[in-house]
């Protein structure tokens, strides 16, 4: 990360506003996937960062990085991969794009980013610890539906004036027609800690600066941030302000922003001593498991998103279009000459639709025009046996 004043913790100013996001409390359901966090995953992929060298721009190491992460998300089960690739000094650098489409707001993003490159040393810290933590997430929550779309977003060219992510606001959120929806960023640069040190503080960082119009939201989203690091992590939280990294492009492009950085600032940035062992792996994992409750908090994973098929029924039904507009239609393989109930359930677990059919047919359509678009769950049940599926209504 590129710093250039000391941070001061300025008094924090709030607005009583109405949340920007769900109400927050403490979810099972999120905790379940943070409880899936490795440290050993976390341990190994950070050797494999700091593996690859001094990662600076035009570099065969920062290629090579690049090329290792981008196995790592295909490992993962992403396809959806890009490399927005740019010139800088003769040399062509890379942000490294891996999306995850989300099922109720496709169209809507939730951007998590941190750069990969690094200046005069291997980077454990800065930013190998952003870097780890964004693979650890996008390994979690791969199959965990959520209603907005994340893009975790590898940025290169940080350490030389956040040249990538300037890239990629003025050439792909500003050139796409319309103009790319994006919900929040979330930067996330040096939040590996100070071998040594008690590391028990993460700080959650606001637009403070102009344009003043989103400086409101943003205020909202960090302390909402601030709030899932204390519901899933063991740390501490402190509000400070953003400036340095990656989020500074879409901040001055009036996009909502917050990020994260470590309390205890390490002398070793950008030094040949930034390396692992000075960086404190327990603070890391701490932060990722924070960050992981967060994302899943702005992004709106729900566990009814989750649901299980069971019973016979799984291989003997099929069920289109999805999305659905109107009609939605439910083919049988079998005929099983019995009454078959079916039922459309929110999010909440209110029963929208129930309706019972006599199943003399392999095939029926069932009308949902009067039925609010959103995400659903129908439930079957034939003879006591039940099957869960999740559709979206348009």
């Amino acid at each position: 990360m590129i710093k250039f004043m000391q941070k001061s913790f300025l008094s924090l100013f709030y607005l009583s506003l109405i949340s920007y996001c769900m109400s927050q409390t403490h979810t099972p359901y999120y905790q379940s996937v943070v409880d899936n966090c490795s440290i050993t995953e976390i341990t190994s992929n950070l050797n494999e960062f700091v593996g690859h060298g001094v990662k600076s721009v035009g570099s065969t190491e920062l290629i090579a990085a690049k090329d290792w992460l981008k196995a790592e998300y295909l490992s993962y089960g992403y396809t959806d991969i890009v490399e927005d690739n740019f010139s800088i000094g003769g040399n062509t650098a890379t942000n490294l794009v891996v999306t995850k489409q989300g099922v109720l707001y496709p169209n809507t993003y939730v951007i998590v980013d941190g750069h990969y490159d690094t200046i005069n040393g291997v980077g454990a810290n800065d930013n190998g610890s952003g870097t780890v933590l964004l693979l650890e997430i996008a390994k979690l929550i791969a199959n965990v539906p959520t209603e907005y779309s994340i893009k975790f977003i590898n940025f290169s060219a940080e350490e030389v004036g956040l040249i990538g992510s300037q890239h990629y606001v003025n050439n792909v959120v500003n050139a796409t027609n319309p103009k790319m929806d994006i919900r929040l960023v979330l930067n996330v640069d040096e939040v590996g800690g100070v071998n040594g040190l008690i590391n028990d503080t993460i700080v959650c960082e606001e637009d403070r600066s102009s344009p003043p119009e989103n400086n409101t939201q943003s205020s909202v989203v960090t302390n909402e941030l601030a709030t899932c690091i204390g519901l899933y992590s063991s740390l501490n939280t402190e509000i400070s302000y953003a400036y340095a990294s990656d989020y500074i492009p879409f901040e001055n492009n009036g996009e909502i922003i917050t990020g994260l950085y470590e309390s205890n600032v390490t002398p070793h940035a950008h030094q040949s001593t930034d390396v692992i062992g000075n960086m404190d792996i327990n603070y890391l994992y701490e932060v990722t498991k924070g960050t992981l409750g967060a994302v899943l908090h702005f992004a709106v994973a729900n566990e009814a998103l989750s649901v299980n098929d069971n019973g016979f029924l799984t291989d003997e039904l099929s069920y289109y279009p999805n999305p659905v507009d109107d009609t939605l239609t439910i083919r049988f393989n079998k005929v099983y000459n019995s009454n078959i109930r079916f039922k459309l359930i929110d999010l909440s677990g209110k029963i929208i639709y129930d309706e019972l059919f006599l199943n003399t047919k392999s095939e029926h359509q069932i009308s949902l025009q009067n039925i609010a678009s959103g995400m659903y769950v129908f439930e079957l049940d034939v003879k006591g046996d039940k099957i869960n599926k999740k559709i979206v209504i348009k």
